[in-house]
C-alpha cells in the first residue's frame, strides 16, 4: 500500500517524536545510611500567558519548567494537533517559527510576522506519564483600515436636497465608525415628518442628511477605531450651492466732509461670488477700483460668507451719493444700495469769557437811539428866560432838577426818566465800560 505525501510526513513526524521525546528517566538519590530512589517529577513554574499581537509583529510564548531531568518539552498547536517543536528542534515546516532554550528551564516559542490564521491555542507539553501541559491563546488583531472602494468622497449638491455619505472599514475586532464635523459644530438632521435634531457625533457606516442647508456646508470626518492603534479617518467635504444673498447692516450712513467713512455689505454665496462696488451718479456710475481715494477689502467669515468693505478717504461734496455693492456667481446676481449723506458739524461752544467779550463789543458798537426820544433844544444857560436868544451852534438840553423825596426815606439812586436826558448815550458809555471791565477782572480772578 502506497502512502501519500501527507501521510508520509505524518509518519515521519511521529517517528521523530518517539525518538526525540522518549519516555523519560528517573533520578536516583543515595543517602549515607541506606540506598533510596527519589523521583523528581517536572513541573511548570508559572502559567503560560495569553498573547495578543498586531498582525505583522512577533508573538512569543514562554514556558518555564523545573526538574525536567530527562524529559522533553514539546510545542503543539492545540486546535490542529500539529507538533511544532520538540525540545530544541523545530518540527513544523513553517520557517516563521523558532524555539529558544535559555536559563536551563525556560523554553520560548517565537512566531515572526504573525498572520490572522496564526490565531488559536498553543500547548507547552511535557512527556510525563500522565502527560503535563499548559495552554495559551494567541490573538492576532488587525488595526482598522478604511476601504476606499466602499467609501464616498466629496459631494456637491443644491440647497434643499439630500446627501448620503458612506464609510466602510475593516479590521479585527470589527471597527466602529463615528462621524463628526471638522469645525466642531453639531450634525443637524431634518428628517421628513420629524423635529429638527442636532448631535455632536453619529455612529454608523452611513450618514444621511435630508434637506441640507447652507449651515450644513463643511468638512465631515469618518473615524474608524477598534481599540487597536492607530485609529484612521477620512475627510469628506459637503458643498451646498445657492443663489447669492446680500445683507446691509446700515443702508443710510452719514459723515462730515474731510473725514473717512467705511461702507459694509455682507455676502452669502456658493460657489464663491465675484464682488464689486459701484458709485451711483444719475442712476448709473463706474465700478470702483482700489486707489488713493478708495480702499476695497473683503473679510472671510466662513465657507460661504464674507464681508465687503469700501473705505472712502477725505470726503468731498461729490462723494455724498449712493453706492451699490454687487455679488455674482453661476447661479445668479444680487445688488444692495447704501446712501451716504453729509453731516453738518455744529459751531464750537464758546466759553464764558468769550461771551463776555462779544457782549462788550456789541455794546461799544450800539447804534444811536431814535430821534423821537430826544427832547426839544434848550439853551445851555438854565437861568435865562424864555425870551433869551439861544447860543450859536448845536443846542444842548438842560438837565432837569432831581425830584424831591421825603426826608425819612432811604437814599434811592437817581435815574433820570426825562426823554431828553435818556437820549444822551455819550455820558453813560464810560460807566458801562467800567462795569464790563470789573466783570472781566472778576472772571479772570475766579478762574483757577
Amino acid at each position: 500500500m502506497k502512502l501519500t505525501g501527507a501521510r508520509t510526513r505524518l509518519v515521519a513526524e511521529v517517528i521523530t517524536a518517539l525518538l526525540l521525546f522518549g519516555t523519560g528517566t528517573t533520578q536516583r538519590v543515595f543517602t549515607s545510611k541506606a540506598y533510596r530512589v527519589v523521583s523528581y517529577e517536572p513541573d511548570f513554574v508559572e502559567p503560560l500567558e495569553n498573547v495578543t499581537v498586531t498582525v505583522g509583529r512577533e508573538a512569543v510564548f514562554t514556558c518555564v519548567v523545573d526538574h525536567l531531568g530527562g524529559y522533553r518539552v514539546a510545542w503543539i498547536k492545540a486546535d490542529t494537533k500539529a507538533i511544532l517543536a520538540i525540545h530544541n528542534r523545530v518540527i513544523t515546516h513553517n520557517n516563521r517559527m523558532n524555539v529558544i532554550h535559555s536559563d536551563h528551564n525556560t523554553w520560548q516559542l517565537k512566531i515572526r510576522d504573525v498572520r490572522r490564521n496564526d490565531s488559536g491555542q498553543y500547548m507547552c507539553q511535557i512527556n510525563t506519564d500522565p502527560m503535563k501541559m499548559q495552554v495559551g491563546h494567541l490573538n492576532v488583531v488587525i488595526p482598522p483600515d478604511i476601504t476606499a472602494e466602499d467609501t464616498s468622497g466629496d459631494v456637491m449638491v443644491p440647497e434643499g436636497s439630500s446627501v448620503r455619505l458612506t464609510c466602510r472599514a475593516k479590521g479585527y475586532p470589527e471597527p466602529r465608525v463615528v462621524w463628526r464635523r471638522e469645525d466642531g459644530r453639531p450634525i443637524v438632521f431634518r428628517s421628513p415628518g420629524q423635529a429638527k435634531n442636532s448631535v455632536e457625533t453619529f455612529d454608523g457606516p452611513e450618514l444621511v442628511l435630508d434637506k441640507v442647508a447652507r449651515d450644513d456646508m463643511g468638512a465631515y470626518l469618518c473615524i474608524a477605531s477598534n481599540d487597536i492603534p492607530p485609529a484612521v479617518s477620512k475627510r469628506m467635504v459637503v458643498q451646498v450651492h445657492f443663489h447669492p444673498l446680500i445683507r446691509i447692516p446700515n443702508q443710510l450712513v452719514g459723515a462730515p466732509p474731510g473725514t473717512n467713512v467705511t461702507l459694509e455689505c455682507e455676502v452669502e454665496a456658493s460657489p464663491k461670488s465675484i464682488n464689486f462696488w459701484t458709485k451711483i451718479l444719475d442712476d448709473q456710475g463706474p465700478q470702483i477700483v482700489a486707489s488713493r481715494k478708495y480702499a476695497n477689502e473683503e473679510v472671510t467669515i466662513n465657507e460661504y460668507t464674507l464681508k465687503m468693505k469700501l473705505t472712502i478717504i477725505n470726503l468731498q461734496p461729490d462723494d455724498f451719493t449712493s453706492y451699490k455693492c454687487t455679488a455674482k456667481n453661476s447661479l445668479g446676481e444680487v445688488e444692495g444700495s447704501i446712501k451716504l449723506y453729509e453731516i453738518v458739524l455744529p459751531k464750537p461752544v464758546t466759553t464764558a469769557q468769550e461771551n463776555l467779550l462779544e457782549n462788550v463789543s456789541a455794546d461799544a458798537n450800539m447804534p444811536p437811539l431814535h430821534d423821537d426820544l430826544r427832547g426839544p433844544p434848550f439853551s445851555e444857560d438854565r437861568h435865562q428866560g424864555e425870551g433869551a436868544a439861544p447860543h450859536q451852534g448845536s443846542p444842548h438840553p438842560t438837565k432837569p432838577l432831581p425830584p424831591s423825596r421825603p426826608h425819612n426815606t432811604h437814599a434811592v439812586p437817581y435815574l433820570p426818566t426825562d426823554p431828553a436826558v435818556a437820549g444822551r448815550g455819550d455820558r453813560s458809555l464810560p460807566f458801562l465800560l467800567l462795569l464790563v471791565a470789573a466783570a472781566f477782572l472778576a472772571c479772570v480772578w475766579a478762574t483757577p
